[in-house]
């Protein structure tokens, strides 16, 4: 009896290890089927993102290459429209200062006068045909050039550019130590010529001084400070005089405010940013950053 009860323990130990080995293969086999659903699931959902994702970078293509169509051929009009612009301005003034001079002994003063007018309306309209055909190549330029560039010949230009008027006005000049950084030559030196322009026509009583200077602006960049004793900019205007066209002083002074407009977009495609400090009679400081050359040592340079 013994032996029998051994065996029908050992056989019965046996059956439930099968049943749990059977039991165990099914919870398997389920877990799988489960595991094989999910994959296939994820694997249409990928599947589909993916395709989202072809056509997203195909629109985004597409649109690129109608982007860059547009800019080139808006780039094109401005070019052609400055251009066309310009002729029939160029003729109306010269047609009109020939009228001055033959009828200007029989002509009365009023007449003169809006002749005159009309003359500086025409100088205006070439003078804003030439800013925006400026700007237009700025905003439109695909790849900025960069070179290395020290600022100081770059102040030298803008200098002799403006020496005229530096010469009428008395003015007194301050050029520190100036970096060598990465830009376009001629576009900084718009960048100068636009803002000691502003500081020279924007000037009160006393005689215009300007002091231009550079400090560290971290690691990696510079900022390039013009400071002047001018008539100053109210505080509400800080922001608004970067923006196109944005004038103050409409009729008593010349200009199609657009200059600031460009420095911005220049400082900007650098990678820097530009600013105002002011305040209405007490002078103003533009400051705007730029990129330090790559090489870490390097000598600054004097005007």
């Amino acid at each position: 009896p013994a032996r029998f009860i051994l065996v029908l323990t050992i056989s019965l130990l046996v059956s439930r290890a099968a049943l749990q080995r059977r039991r165990s293969e099914e919870t398997l086999l389920s877990l799988n089927a489960m595991l094989d659903h999910r994959v296939h699931e994820r694997t249409a959902d990928l599947r589909l993102a993916n395709e989202a994702l072809r056509k997203s970078e195909a629109r985004l293509s597409a649109q690129a290459e109608e982007l860059a169509r547009s800019n080139t051929d808006l780039a094109h009009f401005a070019y052609i429209a400055s251009h066309d612009l310009q002729e029939p301005l160029r003729m109306i003034g010269i047609y009109v200062e020939l009228l001055e001079r033959k009828l200007r002994a029989e002509t009365e003063p009023e007449s003169r006068k809006y002749m005159g007018f009309i003359l500086e309306g025409v100088r205006r309209m070439e003078r804003l045909v030439l800013d925006l055909l400026a700007y237009s190549r700025i905003i439109h330029e695909q790849t900025p050039s960069t070179e290395v560039i020290p600022l100081s010949e770059a102040v030298r230009s803008a200098l002799k550019n403006l020496e005229p008027v530096i010469n009428e006005t008395g003015s007194v000049i301050e050029v520190g130590d100036l970096p060598t950084v990465n830009g376009n030559r001629s576009q900084l030196i718009q960048v100068f010529q636009n803002l000691l322009g502003n500081a020279l026509k924007y000037r009160s009583g006393a005689t215009p001084h300007i002091v231009v200077s550079a400090t560290r602006a971290g690691e990696n960049s510079w900022t390039i400070a013009v400071n002047d004793n001018g008539i100053g900019i109210k505080p509400q205007y800080h922001q608004s005089i970067f923006a196109p066209f944005k004038r103050l002083h409409s009729h008593e002074y010349s200009g199609t405010g657009i200059g600031l407009a460009i420095c911005k977009r220049i400082v900007e495609r650098r990678g820097g940013r530009i600013w105002v400090e002011s305040e209405l009679g007490n002078g103003s400081t533009f400051s705007f950053t730029l990129p330090d050359v790559p090489e870490p040592n390097h000598t600054p340079t004097t005007v």
